[in-house]
């Protein structure tokens, strides 16, 4: 029996036909198999590049809290750690030894306006009777000068008065501002020491709204902020000063706004950096910002333009330069040289090498080679929502 006659060979032969006419249709005339690729065109987006440092923040105010006079701890008015207006009272010093001085000073007071007034009567009475030439010119000029001794005298009493009323004052320790403020250092009934140079630290106070930022920038970087500072062109300004985001390590999106309001007038030798300053609002009841964290600052980098930006994984390296595959009208990929920007919002800034209407090749990089014939899924790209800024780490 023959092969030809055969049903089941004639099925197989037939089988393996349509196998290999599909492998001819699969595989170019170089032999290799056809990649699958997804190419995206590039968006066009108006974005800002931003500089990025580290920063610490710092205190607006920190204000250590100090006994001014002496005596024995009498309460403690306030819960560690806690929020603190300027004026509430913090501690109380025994104020009965400075309400007895006042007392007394205030006698003192009372018994010097006394002695003033009979010297101004005698004087007068005195003036008087000179002109009747019943007293003596010496008599008159000694009645005068003990006018003017009791004049003194009062004002003496009157300042000894207001220095007993403020160490009475001074008996109660009040916040002198706006914060946090720490743990009690010393408790009561304890001796505390108002003697200047000596004085008791009794607790410490940081400002909390609005807090400030320092971070350390190249000289080149502050020469550029104030150029754009100075010139305007698009940069984001308020008051004159420039705007400046941050964000917490557990943070993201740089939601926090604040101004550049300080450069430090000299570079620092060692590191060739320059301290800079932002100043940013710390609203309540969070109060997210903290003195001591540590954050990151972005400062404005470059005016507003007009970008092209693809997927930062469609880039590839070729030694020391960037390239891109684009699939062209023959499905054919070709090499591209590009020039990069910073990143904006997870794309990357394209400067120069590609054009608005490319497809550039984000999935399938591994297999696709220059030259090569591809079979390309042509999608839009779908990038996040813009925020306006290209983050650029110097």
């Amino acid at each position: 029996m023959t092969l030809r006659n055969h049903p089941q060979h004639l099925a197989l032969l037939a089988v393996l036909g349509v196998l290999a006419t599909a492998c001819q249709k699969s595989e170019p005339a170089g032999g290799f198999p056809v990649a699958p690729v997804t190419a995206n065109q590039p968006v066009r987006r108006e974005v800002v590049e931003w500089d990025e440092f580290q920063g610490r923040l710092e205190p607006v105010g920190t204000v250590e809290v100090r006994a001014r006079v002496s005596g024995y701890l009498q309460s403690v008015n306030f819960k560690d750690g806690s929020e603190v207006k300027k004026g509430d009272l913090l501690f109380v010093i025994d104020p009965r030894p400075y309400q007895a001085d006042f007392d007394r000073a205030q006698a003192d007071l009372l018994q010097a306006q006394t002695r003033l007034d009979l010297a101004v009567n005698e004087e007068s009475r005195s003036l008087r009777l000179l002109k009747s030439r019943a007293v003596s010119e010496e008599e008159a000029d000694s009645r005068s000068k003990a006018r003017r001794t009791a004049e003194a005298a009062l004002q003496s009493a009157r300042a000894s008065m207001e220095t007993a009323q403020l160490n009475l004052d001074y008996s109660r320790v009040t916040a002198p501002i706006d914060g946090r403020i720490g743990r009690r250092l010393i408790t009561e009934g304890n001796l505390v020491n108002g003697n200047q140079g000596q004085a008791t630290l009794l607790a410490t106070i940081v400002s909390q709204d609005p807090i400030y930022c320092y971070f350390d920038a190249d000289e080149a970087y502050v020469l550029k902020y104030q150029q754009l500072a100075r010139e305007g062109k698009g940069v984001k300004l308020r008051d004159g000063k420039m705007v400046c985001q941050l964000e917490l390590v557990s943070e993201s999106g740089f939601p926090h706004e604040g101004l550049l309001d300080f450069v430090d007038n000299r570079v620092d030798s060692s590191t060739g950096t320059l301290r800079v300053r932002g100043v940013f609002p710390n609203p309540g009841p969070d109060r997210a910002l903290q003195a001591g964290f540590f954050a990151r600052v972005r400062v404005p980098g470059s005016a507003k333009y007009s970008a092209l930006l693809i997927p930062d994984e469609a880039v590839g390296t070729d030694q020391a330069q960037k390239f891109v595959l684009v699939v062209n009208a023959q499905d054919t990929l070709e090499y591209k040289i590009v020039k990069l920007g910073p990143l904006s919002d997870g794309l990357r800034v394209v400067r120069e090498g590609i054009q608005p209407d490319d497809w550039v090749v984000v999935n399938g990089l591994m297999t696709a080679r220059p030259g090569a014939k591809v079979n390309p899924t042509r999608a839009p790209l779908s990038p996040a929502p813009s925020t306006g800024g290209a983050t650029a780490k110097p």
